[in-house]
């Protein structure tokens, strides 16, 4: 033990009190980090024995009373007949199967205003039972389903083939129009009603490419129901007038290029022709033409 002393002092250099205590709390320490997981390991692995608990349970189920019997459970036998089931009692319905509880059902609904158009209809009801349903099916004074105007189905028919042959402008065309091609719902169709505003009005059919989310099918089925006219000029930038802002608005004018023409400008003062902005290193010549027809110069 005093060598263990003289070998803690020499190499903590502590006196022989700070020792002592080193001593006796080293032992404390290893005693409070290994108990607890000592202890579960300890009991984790004891097999617990529930024969009491499982007697107290086995007794307690002995002791109880089911409440149905076995005459209650015997299904009744149905007494089919024709009804309509905005004008059965009560009665009349239970005696066709349905439970206490749908009958109720029913008659509520009917006191609310509600009231079965057809048959499917009873299968609105929460609890309705689809098996009893189907047993009473010819049965039930309704009809399959709701009479249609055949004239009106033919007449809409029609329409929406016409609608569907007629090509429309694509830099006028509305929501209604795009959601009526094959693959655009609303969500695209208000993303190209919004690019077709930032850029002006599209000029090509190429340019549908940029709309983010249109795949080549939806683009080539587009295409084919759209067409641009002729003598269409998109919507133009004053290059001498637009702020800075304004040019970096336009999709295809980059906020780099649009400070450095109005950073141009005001070195250099007014653009002459469009052709000068060729002289700005930052605009190659394939931007120069993506961006050429968005921009006007005032005579």
């Amino acid at each position: 033990m005093k060598r263990i002393r003289s070998w803690v002092r020499a190499f903590f250099g502590f006196s022989r009190n700070e020792t002592n205590a080193f001593l006796v709390l080293l032992p404390l320490m290893f005693l409070i980090v290994f108990i607890v997981p000592a202890y579960k390991a300890y009991f984790t692995k004891q097999t617990k024995d529930y024969t009491q608990e499982k007697i107290q349970l086995d007794s307690l189920i002995a002791t109880w009373k089911h409440p149905m019997k076995k005459d209650s459970i015997k299904n009744a036998p149905l007494r089919l007949f024709a009804f309509n089931p905005n004008t059965a009692s009560r009665e009349e319905l239970m005696s066709l199967g349905f439970s206490p509880f749908i009958a109720s059902r029913v008659e509520n609904y009917r006191t609310k205003g509600g009231k079965f158009i057809i048959k499917a209809d009873l299968l609105k009801l929460y609890g309705m039972d689809t098996a009893l349903y189907s047993t009473l099916y010819t049965w039930i004074k309704l009809p399959v389903e709701k009479p249609l105007k055949k004239f009106d189905e033919k007449k809409e028919f029609d329409t929406n083939k016409k609608l569907a042959k007629e090509k429309f402008d694509l830099n006028l065309a509305d929501s209604t129009q795009f959601i009526s091609v094959y693959g655009i719902g609303s969500k695209l169709s208000a993303r190209i009603i919004k690019y077709r505003d930032r850029l002006g009005g599209f000029i090509s059919t190429d340019q549908l490419t940029e709309v983010y989310g249109l795949d080549t099918v939806v683009i080539n089925e587009l295409i084919r129901k759209i067409f641009i006219a002729e003598n269409f000029e998109p919507v133009t930038l004053e290059l001498n007038e637009a702020t800075e802002k304004d040019l970096a608005t336009h999709p295809y004018i980059r906020y780099a290029i649009a400070k450095a023409i109005t950073a141009y400008r005001f070195q250099h003062g007014n653009f002459k022709s469009l052709d000068d902005l060729t002289k700005i290193v930052i605009i190659d010549k394939p931007t120069f033409e993506k961006i050429k027809p968005y921009l006007s110069l005032n005579p």
